[in-house]
């Protein structure tokens, strides 16, 4: 027997699914984690990118001029421009006046050969002395399109690019931005695709699947970021585990997945020991743990950058929970520690599947992914749900996104503690909303990597190895 590692197919009509997008302003990096997701739904970087500048020629077309120089950088913003340029050749007067860096993206690259083919003029440059020399360009046009920096531009703008705005600036002719002003730059109309990340923005579609935005993707993926070299012990952060007792290797297993998720230091709270020297055993007087043990939990709480409550816990510890919660700065909240009351951190994350949800809000969240979604906002919970299931649904009440990653064969007992551990470590540095993206995905898709090679024989315990692989970019031979 054979798993179907075919990714889900979203299931049911995805226009009601559009009250998820987030409206207003996009920064730049939510727009460049929807590019990397649109690009692993299938919509390439180039087709992404031949939308754009076509876009941005139907923005310049209705400037209605004759004459049109289109100034373009090297990254992908620059590529938009020489789109753009290849679509308007043969209606207007086109100088495209390109910075060559010798550092062109790929997509750039393949954009600037074409416009070898194209009829128009093509000038490079690649100092200010070269400029200065076209310096007539920037007065004898009726519209300047800048396609210079875009979303990539940040800090000050170095020469020759420097100069190439000043021009744009003195010109008398207006100036039509591609997706964001470059800095510095002053223009008359900005022609933003997908979402305006300015405001006074026209805004134009480019063929975003909605899914790329309202779901997970390796995009959320780029809010993780290289340690420095200087980088010494602890900055990966502390965790505390709080669990055990009926349950014993569920604490070990979140222990464990803190640690493969980046964690540096993670302690144990638990009755029983199981050898695992990477991990910190702080043991408890009975087999459960009790009220008695709150001042030993509460200062651990206190040091921790996060502290997970639930793996393995049983019914009768409850009351420990509520108690040392309010002493946690990020908690996650996971299996037998949700329940009424619900124990709250100062930013909360709780893990909950269809039952612990109806246990902690008295409702049932239904089945397809919007009655989820709807359920989680109904429910006024303080803080984020990851709500598990076949497509799993977070939301913080008021952003929700959609997780398609993992496989049958991770129904075994285990993998919700191994969650737990994965949000826990990435909790250090992120909140609540943004881990549960990045923890959900990078879990399913640990589950997908090592379903390959056990199919229903995977054990939790098999996504350790898995869980840096897909967070920190290293992948399993043959991947």
């Amino acid at each position: 027997m054979t798993i179907n590692m075919q990714r889900l197919q979203f299931p049911g009509d995805m226009t009601r699914y559009k009250e998820f997008i987030k409206t207003g302003l996009i920064t730049a990096e939510e727009m460049e984690r929807v590019d990397h997701n649109a690009q692993a739904i299938g919509v390439s970087g180039l087709e992404l990118m031949e939308s754009a500048g076509t876009a941005l020629a139907m923005a310049a077309r209705g400037a209605g001029a004759e004459k049109i120089l289109i100034l373009c950088g090297s990254g992908n913003n620059g590529g938009d421009g020489m789109v753009a340029a290849r679509h308007l050749a043969g209606e207007s007067d086109v100088t495209v006046l390109w910075y060559d860096s010798g550092r062109l993206t790929k997509s750039t690259a393949l954009q600037a050969q074409r416009l070898m083919h194209c009829s128009l003029h093509n000038i490079r440059f690649r100092c200010r002395d070269d400029l200065n020399v076209h310096a007539n360009l920037f007065y004898d046009t009726d519209l300047i399109v800048d396609a210079i920096l875009g979303t990539g531009g940040t800090g000050p703008v170095r020469e020759p690019l420097k100069t190439c705005i000043d021009l744009a600036n003195q010109s008398p002719a207006p100036v039509l931005s591609a997706d964001i002003p470059s800095p510095g730059i002053i223009p008359k109309q900005i022609c933003a695709f997908h979402r305006a990340k300015t405001e006074g923005s026209d805004v134009f579609e480019i063929g975003i699947p909605i899914l790329a935005e309202i779901g997970t993707g390796p995009g959320d993926l780029l809010l993780l970021h290289d340690r420095k070299a200087d980088s010494h012990k602890g900055v990966g952060g502390e965790i505390l585990v709080i669990g055990g007792g009926p349950y014993q290797g569920a604490p070990w297993l979140s222990g464990l997945a803190a640690l493969r998720a980046g964690a540096d230091i993670v302690r144990i709270i638990t009755p029983h020991y199981l050898p695992e020297p990477d991990l910190i055993h702080i043991p408890v007087m009975g087999n459960r743990i009790s009220i008695s043990d709150l001042d030993t939990i509460i200062p651990l709480c206190e040091r921790s950058d996060v502290v997970i409550c639930g793996p393995g816990l049983g019914t009768r510890s409850h009351d420990v929970v509520t108690a040392l919660a309010p002493y946690a700065k990020k908690g996650v909240f996971d299996a037998d520690s949700l329940r009424a009351p619900l124990p709250h951190a100062e930013d909360s994350l709780y893990t909950p599947h269809t039952g612990e949800f109806t246990r902690i809000t008295g409702s049932d969240p239904g089945i397809t992914p919007y009655d989820r979604a709807k359920a989680i906002q109904k429910a006024g919970v303080h803080g984020t749900i990851l709500l598990k299931g076949q497509v799993d649904v977070i939301s913080d009440g008021t952003r929700v996104r959609f997780n398609q990653t993992g496989t049958p064969a991770m129904t075994t007992g285990g993998t919700g503690d191994v969650l737990a551990g994965v949000c826990a470590a990435l909790m250090v540095s992120l909140l609540a909303f943004e881990t549960a993206c990045i923890g959900a995905y990078a879990t399913g898709r640990a589950g997908e990597i090592v379903t390959r090679r056990f199919g229903y024989g995977l054990t939790a315990r098999d996504l350790l190895t898995a869980i840096p692989q897909v967070l920190f970019g290293r992948t399993l031979e043959g991947e």
